[in-house]
């Protein structure tokens, strides 16, 4: 099986509650504070290694007790964490985190996640990636060292995936190093300045990410997950759920999207068991520890069809 490689961040998320956000100068009360490892590199790689995929990850955190707990956390969950830098200088990075009527709102402090190099990174490729390993990377690094590192991952004959996330322009170039870009509705308007939100807006999003050289998935929220396979759109709906908490949700799919192509699932039924897992999630309360195993993906959805 292939491995799955993730460049990413790992944040401590800091997460409450609250009623109504807060306007500005106000101070209010909150509850069902939670102290949870996250960051969206993190994440992904544990939604991949939780659903069997041998997964490794390259990151840097800082030398405290919010570092430790995030590397103790993803041995835990099956991540291999061989390939992570503990930095002396930088801290760990964090996540604020405000949940407020079944959403949320992220402060970010980037820390060590900041001062991870393209020749860490670099090194770290040389010595574990094979010719055709799914290599997933986001944007909560610094931006020109996952520029570089895609880059570098395409020619080393890895399979190259982006989660676009925080959003921000891309260089043009940069989507023939691209295999695949997995967006939500947001990220797909600033990259192609179409939002999609009907299946003709979905289709032309699409089509634009093909003309510029990578295929593309688009996560709907609520209403599932849409792609292209041989100009033919394949749409996946959403699973009906009772929402607790979206934290983690959109990473949870990409994380289980990479454990199914590394298993060469094919497409569709690799969209669909994603949002099966991404369904889950949102159950529960939390990042890493809301994303469930395999097993439970099966249980949970077996006994779904056994009450219908």
């Amino acid at each position: 099986m292939k491995k799955v490689i993730v460049l990413g961040s790992l944040n401590m998320d800091l997460s409450i509650n609250s009623d109504y956000m807060p306007k500005k100068g106000e101070t209010i009360n909150g509850y069902d504070f939670l102290i949870n490892p996250g960051g969206k590199g993190g994440n992904q790689a544990v939604a991949a290694a939780k659903l069997g995929a041998d997964t490794r990850m390259i990151a840097n955190v800082g030398n405290d007790i919010f570092g430790q707990e995030i590397l103790n956390k993803l041995k835990e969950y099956g991540v291999c964490t061989d390939d992570i830098s503990i930095s002396k200088f930088d801290s760990t990075g964090v996540a604020v985190i405000i949940c407020c009527d079944h959403d949320n709102r992220i402060i970010l402090g980037n820390g060590a996640n900041h001062t991870l190099t393209f020749s860490m990174v670099k090194e770290r490729l040389d010595a574990i990636a094979e010719e055709g390993d799914i290599f997933l990377t986001q944007l909560e690094n610094d931006f020109q060292v996952v520029d570089a590192s895609i880059r570098y991952a395409k020619k080393k004959g890895l399979y190259t995936i982006l989660n676009p996330a925080p959003a921000r322009v891309l260089e043009e170039d940069l989507y023939n190093y691209l295999d695949l870009i997995v967006v939500n509705q947001s990220e797909c308007q600033l990259l192609t300045g179409i939002y999609p939100n009907d299946d003709e807006s979905c289709i032309k999003g699409l089509q634009a990410f093909e003309n510029r050289g990578a295929k593309a998935i688009i996560t709907l929220g609520a209403h599932g997950s849409i792609t292209q396979m041989e100009d033919t759109p394949v749409f996946v709906d959403s699973r009906k759920v009772e929402t607790v908490d979206t934290t983690g949700a959109g990473d949870s799919y990409i994380g289980a999207l990479c454990a199914c192509l590394a298993k060469d699932m094919p497409v569709k039924e690799a969209l669909e068991f994603s949002t099966k897992v991404a369904a889950i999630t949102v159950t529960r309360r939390g990042a890493q520890v809301s994303i469930p195993y395999t097993e439970e993906v099966e249980s949970y959805f077996k006994e779904e069809k056994t009450h219908e």
